[in-house]
């Protein structure tokens, strides 16, 4: 099975990669951007016709589709997350290789929901924010492209590799920073929020099994549960071995903004900077993952505190 995929370098596609290329079945070829890439395209500037004579001449069985952004004005967003899906739908079209194609959205796209709830694939989506309105308008494309299709709705991703500029990753380097200093406390913003973490190689797992399947629509890909920040990084506070104190600090008055990982205020500032989370998602988000265990036989493997420890290990080696 020959599999072009699309955005190899990224978070998820470095893993994604990493497991198809352990399938002695796939022949990978990487698209993408930078000049490892086997062949250079950017979606968000390349015409349809042209990725279309590529399709042609490569002959791919399936397109699996890990390129995006997830920071940026509403404008960026929607030329990587949006216009970037419809040029490959459009060439997918045009392109006699009758390609599978998969696409990686995100649970941002679902917005706010519930606490207590577990949301499932007939939810109405109603995403908070720009990104999940670009991420949204591609799941949208896809559906509606008459293709061989299926949209894995990736929930809360963690595990090594996280970007330092993420929740995950502010906090364990705001933890790494106090242990260096000595800094018998820490204080942080934002742990009421809740979020389904999913490992990245678990991520990766349901990749390889939507290439391998027949499933189409949109299939959710989380933990089925939802996990508080101040639970994490008591988990991560363990895995690292710091022993100081966790207070949380107080929310400003007005609209909530929750906040993670403040760094430390100079003696002239007022007050820590506030880091929005970045998903649009509210105070609560969890998924119903059971239609990825009944149609692509998938559950996830690694828990929290392994993906935990795998972003401390990172952090930890960071100067």
């Amino acid at each position: 099975m020959r599999v072009l995929l699309i955005g190899a370098n990224g978070y998820l596609g470095r893993f994604v990669a990493e497991r198809l290329l352990a399938d002695p079945a796939v022949q990978l070829t990487a698209l993408g951007r930078g000049d490892d890439a086997d062949v250079r395209f950017d979606l968000a500037t390349g015409s349809p016709g042209a990725l279309t004579r590529f399709l042609d001449a490569v002959h791919p069985g399936v397109v699996v589709n890990c390129a995006g952004a997830t920071r940026g004005g509403a404008r960026e967003l929607t030329r990587h997350n949006t216009v970037a899906v419809a040029t490959v739908c459009e060439a997918l079209r045009r392109s006699g290789c009758g390609a599978r194609l998969v696409q990686l959205g995100c649970g941002a796209e679902y917005g706010p929901s519930q606490p207590g709830s577990s949301t499932a694939e007939d939810a109405v989506p109603r995403p908070g924010g720009p990104y999940g309105v670009s991420k949204l308008a591609a799941t949208e494309l896809v559906l509606g492209s008459g293709l061989d299709a299926v949209v894995l709705r990736v929930f809360s991703p963690a595990g090594p590799g996280t970007p330092a500029g993420s929740p995950l990753g502010r906090l364990a380097e705001a933890m790494r920073r106090a242990m260096q200093s000595g800094d018998g406390e820490l204080k942080l913003g934002g742990l009421g929020v809740q979020r389904d973490f999913v490992d990245v190689r678990d991520v990766a797992r349901a990749v390889h099994a939507a290439s391998l399947s027949a499933a189409q629509g949109v299939i959710n890909i989380g933990s089925g549960r939802a996990v508080r920040l101040r639970d994490a990084a008591a988990v991560l506070a363990r895995v690292a071995g710091y022993g100081g104190a966790l207070h949380e600090l107080d929310a400003p008055p007005g609209p909530v903004r929750p906040t993670i990982g403040h760094p430390r205020p100079e003696p002239d500032h007022a007050a820590p900077v506030s880091y929005p989370y970045p998903d649009g998602c509210g105070s609560w988000q969890q998924a119903d993952v059971r239609t990825a265990r009944d149609r692509l036989g998938w559950r996830p493997r690694i828990n929290l505190e392994e993906s935990l420890a795998d972003i401390w290990m990172e952090a930890a080696c960071r100067i």
